[in-house]
């Protein structure tokens, strides 16, 4: 169980300092930390979680007031003023304490105070920490951690002038509202999109006054606008980690990007997300799309970690398209973070080891050296001829998705693409790909497939490949439902300009098209009539005669 030790004083016996301790939840102080709220007490020693230790030499009193000192949703410890007559302390010393207690929560994280901090306590926020996730990918990575929407970081805490600074939180905050409806004003943003929910909450949190007079309540006792965002943020998130309600705590992300994005307007820190990465990245954020991955060089990228996420969403799959490590669900890992960490992934396990220590590095060093030997050793056989032992030739393609991993076909010796997943094009677009969007992307995977075969599969979504502006009714079983030739054959539009699309690509070349979960005769007609009656009949005869069909299993 979690224990808080006496770390300074004033009063009491210094050498209680390090020695008193209480469980978290025990004593006036223990339950302070506990709760993260603050306690003001006219007559402490009749509270039920009282608790006296006789080794501080402590005076007897009645007033009371303890506040925690929070940083990034962690209790570091509990500000304490005690006073020998009974009174109760108002408002404005309790905000005061709180703001002294955020000051102090900045400084303790800071290198000027290491000396202070005995290493591997729970206060040291550089200790080495492991976080328990769901596995997306297999693999392991070592690298550094690069945050995929680093925290800005606040240097003025201190407000020399509380009109002005309120100002500026007001002009921010306008500033702010203005840029979310101009997002939801877009014309790619559907009424029903998961992208427009996500962006209403933020509007409906950046109207809420109730949130707003905390931030103006933290500047008028004297912190800049930065730091009132950091210190209401702070309280925010050490109420709701300690909420059972996962629809209170998924609310919690979207108050913290709220509040970091506010905090880039107050800081005019515009950089957005910045895409140079060193070498043997890994990437760390609460969550990602599909097309913000590819915008990362992936030569550098190793891996990434999300609090959020499941096995099945976007961005695992195609991370998994690209082979990259990949780690969700790790629990609160971007606010324990900073760029430049180390860190390894254990895709197979589920597992992040932050800072790790150096036996634990050793020991994945030695994990990692023995794969390279292993992949080293395949190497070796890619050009071998693909024959069993009794003779007989077997032929070896790859799996592709995406044109980003096509130029492994030389890496693996493959003979050709036995299967391209067209869906992904789909999948990480805002919307519908135009015509000329999938022309583009079939003829460039041919031109990197070369004289080598590669079998384009019609769009399969559906069941847990859902794209935003292509809804769909709920289903008991959607995964051997509504999907793939149904739901393109359902929408002829659709099926027809990707079937066109191929076809152009081709420029009168054979082709080979996969027609996905067939399930009765008819289905695979009616797409071979499709093609048959595209425009120029040559083409549309070569990919005739190369047509397949594919049942379930």
């Amino acid at each position: 169980m979690a224990r808080s030790s006496l770390f300074a004083t004033k009063g009491l016996a210094a050498e209680s300092v390090h020695m008193t301790t209480l469980r978290l939840g025990e004593g006036l102080v223990g339950q302070i930390a506990a709760d993260a709220e603050p306690l003001s007490l006219d007559d402490a020693p009749s509270h039920p979680a009282f608790a006296y230790r006789p080794e501080t030499g402590e005076d007897p009193y009645y007033a009371f007031l303890g506040v925690p000192v929070l940083r990034a949703g962690q209790t570091l410890g509990v500000l304490v003023v005690q006073n020998a007559e009974r009174r109760r302390y108002g408002e404005d010393e309790i905000e005061a304490m709180l703001t002294t207690a955020t000051i102090l929560a900045e400084m303790v994280a800071t290198s000027d105070f290491d000396n202070l901090i005995k290493p591997g306590s729970d206060i040291d926020l550089r200790r080495p920490r492991m976080f328990n996730g769901v596995s997306f990918t297999d693999g392991i990575a070592l690298g550094t951690v690069v945050l995929h929407d680093p925290r800005v970081v606040v240097t003025n805490f201190i407000a020399e002038d509380t009109d002005q600074e309120t100002e500026r939180l007001t002009s921010a905050l306008e500033r702010m509202r203005v840029s979310i409806d101009a997002m939801l004003d877009r014309g790619d943003m559907q009424p029903s999109s998961d992208h427009r929910e996500i962006l209403e909450t933020y509007r409906m949190f950046a109207n809420d006054r109730g949130w707003v007079n905390r931030l103006t309540e933290a500047i008028e006792n004297g912190l800049s606008a930065e730091a009132a965002v950091e210190r209401v943020q702070n309280d925010t998130r050490a109420r709701m980690l300690r909420q059972t309600d996962p629809y209170i705590r998924d609310r919690l992300h979207d108050l913290d990007d709220l509040a970091n994005r506010l905090l880039r307007i107050l800081t005019g820190d515009h950089q957005g997300l910045g895409r140079n990465l060193p070498d043997n990245a890994i990437l760390v954020a609460r969550n990602m799309g599909p097309a913000e991955l590819l915008e990362y060089d992936r030569t550098k990228l190793r891996g990434i970690v999300l609090e959020e996420g499941g096995a099945t969403a976007h961005v695992a799959i195609v991370a998994r398209s690209l082979g990259i490590v990949a780690v969700g669900q790790a629990q609160s890992i971007v606010s324990m973070s900073e760029t430049g960490d180390d860190i390894i992934l254990d895709g197979t396990a589920g597992i992040a080891h932050l800072r790790p220590t150096a036996d634990i590095e050793q020991t994945y060093i030695d994990k990692v050296r023995l794969s390279a030997k292993r992949r080293a050793h395949y190497a070796a056989l890619k050009d071998l001829p693909s024959v069993t032992k009794d003779g007989v030739a077997v032929t070896l393609l790859h799996n592709s998705g995406l044109v980003a991993d096509l130029p492994m076909l030389d890496d693996t010796g493959a003979s050709g693409v036995g299967l391209f997943r067209t869906e992904l094009q789909f999948m990480i677009a805002s919307k519908l790909p135009r015509l000329q969007e999938q022309v583009d992307l079939y003829a460039e995977a041919m031109r990197i497939a070369g004289s080598r075969p590669i079998v384009f599969r019609l769009l399969d979504i559906g069941g847990d490949k859902v794209v935003p502006y292509l809804r769909s009714a709920v289903e008991e079983n959607p995964a051997m439902g509504y999907r793939s030739i149904r739901l393109g054959l359902d929408r002829p539009g659709l099926l027809r300009t990707q079937v066109r699309a191929l076809l152009i690509a081709a420029q009168g070349k054979p082709i080979k098209i996969l027609v996905p979960m067939v399930t009765e005769t008819f289905e695979f007609r009616r797409t071979r009539l499709i093609v048959t009656k595209e425009p120029g009949t040559a083409a549309a005869r070569r990919a005739i005669g190369a047509i397949q069909g594919r049942a379930l299993g």
